[in-house]
Formats: structure tokens, C-alpha cells, sequence
């Protein structure tokens, strides 16, 4: 059942980050690339738990820490991204 939702999560934020971005192509404003860079790290942070906790489990890959450094550069870019449009 959690892998139903990883997999949901992914979906969801990839599905996100496209729109955002075709939303930028169509009317250009900056803040719409930072956000869809943004959700794009988000679905690749999902990606990787659910391959990290469901497909190989047995692995160590480091998960908690490329997670954790996912999630930061992705609320990161969010943030200059709203720094750089108040400016």
C-alpha cells in the first residue's frame, strides 16, 4: 500500500511541474520555471524513495541523505525563486 502512494506522489508532482511549465512557455513569468524546477526535484525526490524503500530495499543507498538533499535544493529553488520575483 505505501508503494501506491509513493508512486502517487511522483505522478502528481511530475504532472505539476509540467504544467507549470508549459504555463511558463505560454505567458514567460519567472516565477512559474522556479516553481516547475521545483516540483520537478519534488517528483524526483519521490522517484527515489520508492525506489529506495519498494524496488530495492535490500540496498543501502543512502536514502534518508539524498532525500533529505533533494528536498532541501527543491525548497531551495522555491525559495530564491520567490526572493528573485520580489526583487
Amino acid at each position: 500500500m505505501p508503494e501506491i502512494v509513493y508512486m502517487l506522489c511522483a505522478v502528481m508532482s511530475s504532472v505539476c511541474a509540467y504544467l507549470l511549465f508549459r504555463g511558463y512557455r505560454h505567458g514567460g513569468q519567472k516565477l512559474l520555471l522556479w516553481t516547475s524546477l521545483s516540483f520537478a526535484l519534488f517528483a524526483a525526490n519521490n522517484i527515489f524513495l520508492f525506489f529506495d524503500l519498494a524496488i530495492y530495499p535490500e540496498l543501502n543507498l543512502h536514502g534518508p541523505l539524498w532525500r533529505n538533499v533533494l528536498g532541501a535544493v527543491s525548497g531551495f529553488l522555491l525559495l530564491f525563486g520567490l526572493i528573485w520575483e520580489l526583487t
